[in-house]
């Protein structure tokens, strides 16, 4: 769980050619011979102070940021008995108050200065993470000292951040159709061991902490020889090891000893069955679980591999049997459960439409049995370890994740190493080993299955079971905080905070661009060293091209493109992109759309004549079509059941009528959807003179191009005019809205209105102003929805800019009783942004805040992809990439508050709130007696 709640590709037809279904399959493609992808070391020191606290640093001068990481060896595993959740409810009190700080200073540190910080409990740990540019080190040094030290929380704080974790238990587990599953899984997988208890606990539980309960967890647990610090980026050696020396050094330790968790969880010799039931379950759902060792066993490295093979991908084999194949599922996932003392392996189904538990329990258990009597093949083998390698590439993009991988492997392996061995341990995995774990460890007599339904499907008689939001299981621990006293703050930790030194500036990437002959732009920028490229074709039609009364039509055909071209079939397409450790996502957009391919970079040239083809060749198979619209619907049935996707759904058709931005998928316009309605669509919207080619990452800009023409040079275009999709009219005038999803767990609040285009002169001071409003943790919404009153776990907003006009959305999610509160106060912030005053500390820190959010967002190749794109899509100068931080420093507050109501009006703005309207309802009415009720079941009939 995480602190903070904050907070697209495509193609076309060769000119003249329609798509058609392929008649005979081409036979399986042999796999290549791949050499092993090579990953990177994070090159890393370490030492021990002598209070026990452990240092780990590695120097990355490439970056002016630095992120700085605690990680404490403290979870949900070791929360006190009757305390469940207490860990993570402790996570957000440290950041409240210390000797030195206020509460929430750790934000004025952090996104004040164009940074980030966050924190999150698992089972076995606590970390704490901040990034931040390198010249605030030592403040978030100091900063961090003070928590481990001197921590100081008052009632009130506690209150209300204890309402706040119980807002995100109801978001998470409530709201979600499938937050009790996770509950129910806990529960079932375990007699004994403290992994039964939810990290998230129950609300009973954290009712009843108690400001003392705090005061006592931190002395017990929060002491150097539990932590880990971690500092990966810009930094000079010498001077933080000095810091370091000073802030953190002097700390002591409690004289008390550690409490650990040693109780082991016996052994499983027969198999069990739960049955497990929740109010809104749109489609029902089976989990089977084994007991596995720790992360540190040698067992663990085929574990992983076993698991990617079941579920990493499309060509995975619980994809392609249950949901591509046999069409008995929605989602599929397996898990080997990464923790500190002997964890889970879990294999998942959500069924598809009109199956059974019983069904989905059958295909699972088939899959087990499946990997345990035969080998897999060494084509599967390789995939899944070129997979998991590709995804360590992923975490080695920035120092955050570099930071990640080394916590980890600390926590949860008791060595730093591992980071660096892993790559080696999974690759050495054999088919032999994949096979003796899955013998070892999936065993049917040890099996213990949770098969989630609908109340309304539960048998007359059998138990309803425990309420999931209330119960607290009780387990055998042995870690009980008592009332540890904690040694006094060190006297060489300084109180007052460090001036920061000056600031090193980002260099932005070289960006160049050629356009080919049949009018497709190529940019390319190289942006890092690590070895992984991220390429986005795009082309600049997105829903708002959809013909009217076959809404989705764009997106459908998008997503279609990936199932099948004219030389390989669904499966063979996907298994061709992950042999290359590649990932190909379709996304589909209002303006544009996508097709995205992340790949290490020494597979560039295998994996992008594999884009090319999906873009000149595909096939829009009728059995394609059928599966893909089954899919579709059923995906559309669980959205419709979380009031956050149904205020969003409610906004685009209440600013935007009928018009193009108010078009949405229904079950009646994907009925309608044919495979001459997608091949059409693709004829016309498709097309090279239309479309960019963005790619970025540790390339060689030449190599790149010439690999684009290679690709891409022989896409023709149609001998159709190009014709610009329509500009949406947003609809005018004020409205309240309220729509019932009865027994939601919790409401969506939401305020709505049309705003500004991308390509309006003002843009810049429209995002400044909206970031003051609602654009980060520290900006007004979140300060007096969350910090304030404790209302939500979250609440931000965002202008989604478009061609003329762009979608203003504010956001939050309460219990159903505050809902009016929270429309409230959230009306009263969008209607004073103009008028209220700014102060320049505020103004000021919002405007570093976007900054830092730019800088993290073009750190990974696939960010830096997604800003170059929309920039290509609305026709601005790419230069404007390399002059962000410039363009949004120079915006004065003058021009912000004028910028107000471009950004949003209150006289067009609606208020949406989507919930349980029985229990917000009339507390609304007496507020805004205009109230329109809505059923949600009539947004999309026929569900």
């Amino acid at each position: 769980m995480i602190r903070h709640a904050a907070a697209a590709l495509v193609l076309t037809l060769m000119a003249g050619v329609a798509p058609h279904a392929l008649a005979q399959a081409p036979a399986p493609r042999p796999m290549p011979t791949q050499p092993k992808v090579a990953v990177p070391p994070i090159p890393f020191k370490t030492r021990t102070l002598k209070n026990g606290l452990k240092v780990y640093t590695a120097l990355d001068r490439s970056t002016p940021t630095v992120t700085v990481q605690v990680w404490y060896g403290v979870g949900s595993k070791d929360d006190p008995q009757g305390r469940s959740g207490f860990a993570h409810l402790f996570e957000h009190m440290m950041f409240k108050a210390t000797r030195d700080m206020p509460a929430e200073f750790m934000d004025r540190l952090t996104e004040d200065v164009g940074g980030a910080n966050n924190a999150s409990t698992w089972d076995d740990f606590t970390n704490y993470y901040e990034v931040i540019p390198s010249n605030h080190l030592e403040r978030l040094l100091w900063a961090e000292a003070q928590r481990m030290s001197s921590l100081k929380v008052d009632q009130p704080n506690f209150t209300s951040e204890r309402a706040v974790v119980e807002e995100e238990l109801r978001q998470s587990y409530l709201a979600n159709p499938y937050g009790r599953l996770e509950l129910a899984t806990a529960n079932a997988a375990y007699e004994v061991h403290p992994y039964k208890r939810s990290g998230i606990g129950s609300l009973g539980d954290l009712e009843a902490a108690t400001l003392p309960d705090v005061k006592a967890f931190h002395d017990t647990y929060y002491r150097p020889q539990n932590a880990s610090l971690i500092v990966i980026g810009d930094f000079d050696q010498k001077t933080l090891d000095a810091l370091i020396d000073r802030d953190f050094g002097a700390i002591r330790n409690p004289a008390a000893p550690l409490p650990r968790v040693t109780v082991k969880e016996p052994p499983r010799t027969a198999p069990k069955l739960v049955n497990a039931y929740g109010p809104i379950v749109p489609l029902p759902a089976v989990r089977i679980l084994w007991h596995i060792p720790a992360a540190a066993d040698p067992d663990y490295p085929a574990l992983a591999v076993l698991d990617a093979v079941l579920s990493a991908g499309k060509s995975s084999r619980l994809y392609d049997h249950l949901v591509y194949r046999d069409q008995l599922a929605q989602r599929v996932n397996s898990d080997a459960g990464r923790n500190a003392q002997p964890g889970l392996f879990q294999f998942e189904a959500v069924l598809a439409g009109g199956k059974t538990v019983a069904q989905g329990e059958a295909a699972l258990m088939a899959e087990a049995k499946a990997v345990r009597d035969a080998p897999v093949s060494d084509i599967e083998l390789a995939r899944a370890k070129t997979q998991l390698i590709a995804n360590l590439l992923h975490q080695r993009e920035t120092v955050l994740g570099r930071g990640n991988e080394i916590g980890f492997a600390i926590e949860l392996e008791g060595d730093a190493a591992r980071a660096n061995s892993r790559p080696a341990a999974l690759q050495a995995v054999t088919a032999a080993d994949v096979q003796r774990v899955a013998q070892k460890y999936l065993r049917d007599e040890a099996r213990i299955v949770v098969r989630y339904q609908a109340d309304s499907s539960r048998p007359k008689g059998e138990a309803a079971g425990p309420d999931l939001a209330q119960f607290s299981p009780k387990v055998s621990a042995d870690a009980v905080p008592t009332g540890i006293v904690a040694p006094p703050a060190p006297k060489t930790l300084p109180r007052t905070l460090p001036t920061p030194g000056p600031a090193r500036e980002a260099v932005p990437p070289r960006i160049a661009e050629r356009t080919l002959a049949n009018g497709l732009r190529v940019i390319v920028a190289r942006t890092s060293d690590v070895p992984l490229v991220s390429a986005v074709l795009t082309v600049k039609s997105g829903s708002a091209a959809d013909p009217k009364g076959v809404s989705g039509l764009q997106g459908f055909t998008t997503q279609l493109l990936a199932q099948g071209t004219t030389t390989l079939t669904a499966p063979q397409l996907a298994a061709a992109v992950e042999d290359l450790g590649g990932r190909l996502a379709p996304q589909p957009g209002i303006d544009r759309s996508s097709l995205a391919l992340t790949v290490p970079v020494d597979k560039l040239s295998a994996a992008l004549p594999l884009l090319a083809d999906v873009a000149l060749h595909p096939v829009f198979a009728p059995a394609e079509v059928d599966r893909l619209r089954t899919q579709r619907l059923d995906a559309l049935r669980v959205s419709m059941t979380q009031p956050g996707y149904v205020a969003r759904l409610m906004a685009a058709k209440a600013v935007f009528g009928d018009s193009a931005y108010g078009q949405t998928a229904s079950p009646a316009s994907l009925t309608a959807i044919t495979p001459e309605a997608v091949a059409a669509q693709y004829a016309r919207t498709f097309r090279p003179d239309d479309a960019v080619l963005v790619m970025t990452g540790g390339l060689d800009p030449e190599a790149a191009f010439a690999l684009a023409q290679a690709s891409f040079g022989g896409w023709s275009n149609p001998s159709a005019p190009l014709t610009a999709s329509p500009l949406s009219q947003p609809q005018r005038g004020r409205r309240v809205i309220a729509v019932d999803i009865p027994d939601a767990g919790q409401a969506a609040v939401a305020v709505a209105a049309p705003s500004i285009g991308r390509t309006d002169a003002g843009f810049q001071p429209v995002e400044v102003i909206n970031a003051v409003l609602g654009g980060g943790y520290s900006a007004r919404l979140n300060e007096e929805v969350r910090v304030k009153r404790g209302l939500s776990y979250g609440a931000s907003s965002g202008i989604d800019e478009r061609r003329g006009t762009g979608l203003f959305y504010a956001a939050a999610q309460t219990k159903n009783v505050s809902a009016a509160e929270v429309a409230t106060i959230m009306d009263g912030l969008v209607s004073g942004l103009g008028t209220d005053p700014i102060a320049p500390t505020e103004f000021e820190a919002r405007k570093a805040s976007l900054i830092g959010q730019r800088g993290l967002e073009v750190q990974e190749s696939l960010g830096m992809a997604g800003v170059l794109t929309e920039a290509a899509v609305y026709g601005i100068d790419l230069a404007e990439v390399g002059r962000y931080t410039r363009d949004v420093t120079a915006v004065d507050a003058t021009a912000a508050r004028a910028a107000a109501k471009a950004a949003v009006d209150p006289a067009n703005a609606t208020l949406i709130v989507v919930g349980d309207a029985k229990t917000f309802l009339p507390a609304l009415k007496a507020k805004y007696p205009q109230v329109e009720v809505v059923q949600a079941k009539s947004l999309a009939p026929g569900l």
